[in-house]
């Protein structure tokens, strides 16, 4: 997910090494801290591979500060990675978001919802934390009180994605973006 996020910060544009962490970080760094030992390394894939570009700019202390550009192969590499998510990017919820903070990249709103059907889809089959089983078990039938809160929590978060989604697949928001304020 971190060289998804990678690519997506420098779809809207070339970024400083410094500028790209931080926002890396204002993305996901409070549920998932990005330490150095992950974001550069994985930087250094992505320029390997062709997907980015990296050069040097004076600094403003004399240090040299890195740019980094997005490449047509990088482009494409995202778009693919949006159009086509892994399924574990579908049903675990901070992976989706992060597909979700950049799926309007995609040009095609058709691609866009085909990707939101798929975590619909997800979302309305039936699951739980907990199974008598092969059957889940309903917050009801669980007596312990946390993973009742589990439960119920769970399900008012998944009752809420859904409305949303519907809401965007039946016309009501898609395709929109509403101006800034």
């Amino acid at each position: 997910m971190l060289e998804l996020v990678i690519l997506g910060h420098l779809a809207q544009g070339p970024l400083h090494g410094y500028e790209l962490r931080r926002r890396v970080e204002q993305l996901s760094g409070h549920t998932r801290p990005v330490s150095d030992g992950s974001l550069y390394p994985a930087i250094n894939r992505l320029v390997k591979r062709g997907l980015l570009s990296r050069h040097t700019e004076p600094g403003a202390a004399a240090a040299q500060k890195y740019v980094l550009t997005l490449t047509d192969a990088g482009r494409e590499e995202l778009l693919r990675r949006l159009r086509d998510p892994a399924q574990h990017e579908i049903t675990d919820q901070a992976r989706f978001f992060t597909v979700l903070a950049f799926l309007s990249l995609l040009p095609d709103i058709q691609q866009q919802h085909a990707v939101l059907r798929r975590r619909l889809e997800f979302l309305e089959a039936p699951a739980s934390f907990f199974y008598d089983g092969d059957r889940p078990l309903r917050a009801e039938e669980i007596t312990d009180p946390y993973r009742r809160g589990m439960l119920i929590t769970a399900r008012a978060m998944s009752r809420a994605e859904r409305a949303w989604l519907h809401d965007i697949l039946d016309g009501g928001q898609a395709g929109t973006v509403p101006a800034q304020e």
